[in-house]
């Protein structure tokens, strides 16, 4: 996997550049702001968490992030492309170089394992040409499911479930990964795990992550925390930030 890395002499370019970002939902009297402001910058293989009360619109500003929401005000650069007004093949594009990890790890039930993971792969035109069968059971062997390749979510844990989630987001080696709450329905170990493993792939991969959660008891994987409430980021999100020794 190491050779998949980023060259080091760009490990440090900004990957999501966030300008006065503004966001709404609803339209006319209806219309209301959810995002005021936002201002982000996050490097190439960073490891970010975002936390902050329920409702503070992180999982709205993940989602823009993501190409999944269409901005509306200001300036969002994923990958140095503004994606404010970007056309829906751009956006396609765009989101393939993005690995996604949800709280409901959101697998097809009606496939393996191993389905699952090679679906990733299927939308990569330039992994056609090779073994996606490989590919899928070496990332599966990664995470530590070598041995349940051929079972179906109903037959996993919840743990493992997230597992094959990390696997199929990370399969394709995306440039960022974007994870909602991965920990919120897993015990306390079956938690740790998961977002350990997020740490390690994505270190090996050099590829950044932005974590939303609550749990605090995975602050500690972060190379900086930032805080969102009432839909702004404290200060500009760059200044307030929580340096995780």
């Amino acid at each position: 996997m190491l050779d998949t890395c980023i060259p080091s002499q760009i490990a440090a370019d900004t990957v999501i550049k966030v300008t006065n970002l503004n966001h709404y939902f609803g339209k006319g009297t209806l219309k209301k702001q959810v995002l005021f402001d936002i201002n982000l910058e996050i490097k190439s293989g960073e490891i970010v968490i975002m936390t902050g009360p329920s409702g503070s619109g992180k999982t709205t500003l993940l989602s823009l992030m993501g190409g999944l929401r269409s901005a509306q005000e200001g300036s969002l650069k994923i990958l140095e492309q503004e994606i404010l007004g970007a056309s829906k093949n751009k956006l396609t594009k765009l989101r393939r170089q993005i690995g996604y990890i949800f709280q409901a790890h959101n697998l097809m039930t009606f496939l393996t394992a191993k389905e699952n993971v090679r679906m990733s792969l299927e939308l990569h035109p330039e992994y056609l040409n090779q073994d996606i069968d490989k590919k899928a059971v070496a990332m599966l062997e990664e995470v530590g499911l070598g041995e349940r390749i051929n079972y179906y979510p109903e037959d996993l844990s919840g743990g493992q479930k997230q597992r094959v989630a990390i696997a199929r987001a990370l399969v394709s080696h995306p440039k960022i990964v974007l994870a909602d709450e991965p920990t919120a329905s897993l015990d306390k170990k079956s938690g740790r795990d998961v977002v350990e493993l997020m740490q390690k792939l994505a270190k090996e991969q050099h590829c950044t992550i932005l974590l939303v959660t609550h749990d605090n008891r995975i602050l500690d994987i972060a190379d900086r925390i930032i805080y969102m409430e009432d839909g702004k980021l404290k200060n500009d999100g760059l200044d307030v930030v929580a340096k995780v020794n």
